[in-house]
């Protein structure tokens, strides 16, 4: 696993994924501190969020999970890199991305907040689905992803 790749797709997906929380949240009168504090919140309760630092915790935990979803792709990668060449990095991106977008809509909000996950409102659903599709899907299998040139390459 190329750290290299890793940190800067970590990097590059956190930033447009975290931008369009912010935009999303500010149509609707947020402020990315309550964005960030929100964030935090996940794993660390509702108290949290009035804490000053609570966006600064956000922004961590944040970033902690793009990690964990790069370093997820860069493993498939490494393991099925002819399968994803094959597919390229648009095929393979929007399907990772919605991957993605199912595993924190359907799994990891509902069993954090039952009360209001899984969202089916049309609108926040296709917000939610262009994020993890267009802003985190997509870069990080161009940033991540095998390349068929290096397959034929590495083949000779």
């Amino acid at each position: 696993m190329d750290m290299r790749r890793v940190a800067i797709a970590t990097l590059v997906a956190g930033v447009l994924d975290i931008a369009s929380a912010f935009v999303f949240a500010g149509m609707n009168g947020g402020t990315p501190a309550r964005v960030l504090a929100g964030i935090a919140s996940g794993p660390f309760g509702p108290g949290v969020t009035q804490e000053p630092w609570a966006p600064a915790l956000g922004l961590a935990i944040h970033f902690a999970i793009m990690t964990a979803m790069v370093a997820f792709y860069a493993a498939l990668a490494a393991r099925q890199s002819e399968l994803l060449a094959r597919l390229g990095p648009v095929l393979a991106g929007v399907g990772y991305g919605l991957l993605l977008y199912a595993f924190m809509y359907w799994v990891v909000l509902p069993l954090r907040w039952p009360d209001v996950h899984p969202v089916v409102d049309a609108d926040r659903v296709a917000k939610a689905v262009f994020a993890h599709v267009v802003l985190v899907g997509l870069p990080i299998a161009f940033l991540i992803g095998p390349r068929r040139g290096a397959l034929a390459a590495a083949r000779a």
